[in-house]
């Protein structure tokens, strides 16, 4: 069985989103304490895309988190594997994630932040796949809607292979 890689999104139409997601971003935490909270291992080429398109004062963290293993169904358990290294209590965050598909990581990741005592918690995400969400999740900043494939590309991978991608694809096996 050989693997062929279809383009979905291109890295053009990925560059240009992001720049308008940061402009948003940039609007609406001028004069904020914002922290960006990169969601390891997935979002962290979006992420730092993401924070260049950012023209005000913020820092950034990574959480580490795993729920798919080797497979390309969630377990529907999420394991923190890394933790943030600072505080987010009074502080403004934006969970940045690669996709939201079934909701569970970012449902639970609310829930662990709400117990850090920021001031507001709001998501963004490149991707969002409304057709799997077993919980619903509202994305305040959201790159694309895509149809239930399984992507890979711009830091989404399978097995580990393709995060490399400067677009997001699809995987067909032949």
């Amino acid at each position: 069985m050989t693997e062929r890689l279809v383009e979905m999104i291109s890295a053009d139409q990925i560059r240009a989103r992001t720049k308008e997601l940061g402009k948003q971003i940039s609007e609406d935490y001028k004069d904020k304490d914002l922290v960006f909270v990169s969601v390891l291992k997935g979002s962290f080429i979006f992420a730092a895309d993401l924070i260049r398109e950012v023209d005000i004062t913020c820092r950034i963290d990574f959480l580490g988190v795993r729920s798919y293993g080797a497979g390309t169904e969630t377990s529907g358990v999420v394991q923190i594997t890394n933790d943030l290294s600072r505080p987010i209590a009074d502080k403004d965050v934006v969970i940045v994630e690669d996709i939201v598909d079934t909701g569970l990581t970012v449902a639970h990741l609310m829930d662990l932040f709400r117990t850090r005592n920021p001031r507001s918690v709001k998501v963004c995400s490149l991707l969002h796949k409304p057709a799997r969400a077993r919980v619903h999740i509202p994305v305040d900043y959201l790159g694309f809607t895509i149809e239930d494939k399984f992507v890979v590309g711009y830091g989404l991978d399978f097995d580990e292979k393709y995060r490399n991608l400067p677009y997001v694809g699809i995987v067909e096996r032949t």
